[in-house]
């Protein structure tokens, strides 16, 4: 008889971490040795060498010890981070984390756990999705399935639903922002969209407190503003962390900080806070556009806005999201628990639970997925991010010269028009037969809710089929590619295109094109060219008369916003 092992589900956060199971028809959070279910995703080694793990390595913060937090954002990097004399990556790290909460779960269901559900930020790409399958590896874990944040948390709070509804999903984690339209219907939790910015989080409220702090009291600790020495870097990060919690309750707070007998003190009121704020309040502003842009939603529509992830309790990040969609928040939901619950009913799912048979879930393509076309590697979308999964596209491509006798079908993911700035995920080498003709082919795109990409080209002329399953291991340039990109950008010359307002321009519009999606995307590709033809030429005349009818485009464009100024 096959022993049973149970399914557990992590929500893997940049600040906190949770653990917990489907059972008995409902989520069940599991607490750590600690008697609590947050989990700081922090590790720190002592002065003996060992390794710690949660609130035993935060309680190193204030002792000058090195104190490894955040580390989920460099998911999918080469960086190592130093912790004594050891370097780890951010696999190893987040491995550690991931191997505690499994010991937790099997103390308490008092046997072995090797499978679990763990949650993703929407906006991870395949890089950083394979990065946290190998952690749960390192920590003996098979994935049954990476389930996005926001997805999740749509699973937990659509679970008790009755009535058709179109809701929002905003996701602010420590160290991550996610944003999904979710519409329930007839049983079903279908999302629609999603967008976000995987370096946005709670750290960066942090990190400003931390700056204005430093900017007007350095010199009484004998510094200048430019520059925090690690040892009070460590100190000053979780004074300003309580800080930002007293101002999450009250209308103001005092910062305090001590120093070798030097102390300053600076008061901080809501209204200074905000001011300061202005800057990420935007960057939040951007994915919610987004998201709304491609699920073709006004705001209007939203039925409820659920907000989720320990960062939303930020009153600046509140009172933005209720201006801007003129309603308070939904509160029905706790915002730590809510990414771990829903993905306590996905592990449900999973197992087939019978409490859970009328739930079905479709979820998106968060990037867009493609091919290089083109002598300049445009990138040429097959499916489209927000695109319901799984999917299946085909797109006809011609070869580039007669008689060519070969086609390199190379594989990308993401939303900027040029692939180089987009993540390689493989390629294939399509054999042409002799012929005088520009022959071409058939590129069908597959992507299922693992992740997976299956690519399958067909050649008409022969009916030859080839397929390539995508998975993806490479995170890291190698050092001949380092070393080749140091050479291209010795040997620049001063162009034309370095002119501040031109560089502004295409980067304004490089950005744009990873906004839109669909006729208005393919409009600001072609003018990107255009332009970029125009600098070329290097005719100052005609780049300013060039450059006036650009900004005028790219100015219609961005008025095309769904928000009114807040």
């Amino acid at each position: 008889m096959t022993e049973f092992k149970p399914l557990i589900a992590i929500d893997l956060g940049t600040s906190n971490s949770l653990v917990g199971i489907f059972e008995n028809g409902q989520s069940k959070l599991i607490e750590n040795p600690y008697g609590v279910k947050l989990t700081p995703s922090a590790i720190a080694m002592d002065e003996q060498g060992r390794i710690l793990i949660g609130q035993a390595a935060l309680e190193l913060r204030g002792s000058g010890q090195e104190v490894l937090t955040s580390f989920k954002r460099l998911m999918g990097t080469s960086k190592r981070l130093k912790l004594g004399h050891q370097s780890f990556s951010a696999v190893e790290l987040s491995s550690l984390i991931l191997k505690s909460l499994k010991q937790d779960a099997e103390q308490l269901l008092q046997c072995e756990v090797d499978e679990a559900v763990i949650t993703v930020p929407a906006y991870f790409n395949d890089i950083q999705r394979q990065a946290t399958i190998s952690a749960a590896e390192l920590a003996g874990l098979k994935v049954s399935r990476l389930i996005n944040e926001p997805t999740a948390a749509a699973l937990a709070y659509g679970l008790g639903q009755t009535e058709d509804s179109c809701f929002l999903i905003f996701d602010l984690g420590g160290g991550t922002f996610d944003v999904s339209i979710v519409e329930l219907f007839d049983g079903i939790i279908e999302v629609r969209a999603s967008a976000g910015d995987n370096y946005l989080g709670g750290d960066d409220f942090v990190q400003l407190l931390m700056k204005q702090y430093w900017k007007q009291h350095a010199s009484v600790f004998g510094f200048t503003e430019h520059t925090i020495p690690l040892d009070i870097e460590i100190a000053l990060r979780a004074k300003a962390q309580y800080c930002l919690h007293v101002l999450s309750k009250e209308a103001k707070a005092q910062f305090s900080f001590k120093w070798k007998e030097q102390e300053a003190i600076l008061e901080i009121t809501q209204e200074e806070f905000a001011h300061w704020a202005e800057p990420l309040l935007l960057r939040l502003r951007r994915p919610l556009e987004r998201a709304l842009r491609d699920a073709r939603i006004l705001p209007q529509q939203v039925d409820q806005i659920i907000m989720v992830g320990g960062a939303t309790r930020i009153p600046v990040v509140r009172k933005m999201v209720t201006k801007l969609f003129g309603r308070f928040p939904s509160t029905s939901i706790q915002p730590d628990e809510a990414i771990v619950r829903g993905a306590c009913v996905q592990a449900g799912l999973k197992a087939k639970d019978l409490s859970l048979k009328e739930v079905v879930l479709t979820d998106v393509c968060p990037f867009s997925l493609g091919l290089a076309v083109g002598a300049d590697d445009q990138f040429s979308p097959v499916l489209e991010r927000n695109t319901v999964i799984p999917a299946s596209k085909v797109n006809t491509y011609t070869a580039m010269h007669k008689g060519q006798r070969e086609i390199v079908v190379r594989i990308y993911q993401g939303e900027h028009r040029l692939c180089k700035e987009n993540v390689f995920l493989g390629e294939l080498k399509v054999p042409l037969p002799p012929n005088d003709d520009q022959l071409s082919i058939d590129v069908r795109f597959s992507y299922n809710p693992n992740g997976i990409l299956d690519v399958d080209v067909e050649v008409p002329a022969t009916g030859e089929k080839l397929q390539k399953v995508v998975v993806n291991h490479q995170s890291v340039m190698s050092a001949e590619q380092i070393e080749q990109a140091r050479v291209q950008l010795q040997e620049l010359k001063i162009h034309p295109r370095d002119n501040l307002m031109n560089k502004s321009l295409l980067l304004r519009a490089e950005r744009l094109f990873s906004e839109y999606t669909g006729d208005i995307r393919l409009q600001i590709g072609e003018r990107t060219q255009q332009f970029n033809h125009v600098l070329n030429l290097q005719e100052e005349r005609q780049i300013r008369e060039a450059r006036q009818y650009f900004e005028a485009f790219l100015n219609e464009v961005e008025d095309l916003s769904l928000f009114e100024e807040y």
